[in-house]
């Protein structure tokens, strides 16, 4: 399943110029910017749906989990940070699905400079999340729903979804406002 979610961003690579004709002319500076860009208050989201496993890949700047992405200096950003961490060591709190669904988290890595003391970059960390569910009863997954995830994470503007399963492959962004993913 790993390897599904490693080579979703290359099977949704025809979706990205429309997506980014779509947002063109929200910001001068992204003219040239990539799907993989360093964008504040933007974040992706990978999602791979097969049997019942149920991964979520979460990539996103840090400032749009903590409100700063530099290493943590303060009393106040250290305790910012382990909030943060202990938050998205918890997808249950983040990430909504149908109860019918009966799935459990099976697996839960983070990755980030800021939460492992390695030499974090001054400007510029990202926070990397990767959840496994497996779910008893795959055919109720029809949605996810990410309005605690926009509650908790007051930076997140939006989220840049890409979803692939056994019925094809979709992206969508969703925002504060619009954060049901039909699945």
């Amino acid at each position: 399943m790993r390897l599904l979610l490693l080579t979703l961003p290359l099977a949704l690579l025809p979706f990205a110029p429309a997506h980014a004709n779509e947002h063109a002319h929200e910001h001068d500076h992204d003219e040239h910017a990539s799907l993989d860009a360093h964008e504040h208050g933007s974040a992706s989201l990978n999602i791979a749906l097969e049997g019942n496993s149920l991964e979520l890949e979460l990539d996103s700047p840090a400032m749009n989990l903590l409100g700063f992405e530099h290493a943590a200096h303060s009393t106040a950003d250290r305790a910012k940070l382990a909030s943060v961490k202990r938050l998205l060591e918890q997808p249950q709190q983040l990430f909504t699905l149908p109860a019918a669904a009966n799935c459990q988290i099976t697996s839960s890595e983070l990755h980030s400079p800021l939460f492992e003391d390695e030499h974090a970059d001054e400007q510029h960390n990202d926070v990397e999340a990767h959840y496994q569910f497996s779910c008893a009863n795959p055919q109720a997954l029809d949605s996810l729903s990410l309005a605690a995830f926009f509650q908790q994470f007051a930076g997140m503007e939006k989220l840049q979804v890409q979803l692939i399963s056994t019925t094809g492959q979709s992206g969508k962004t969703l925002t504060a406002s619009d954060s049901l993913l039909p699945l």
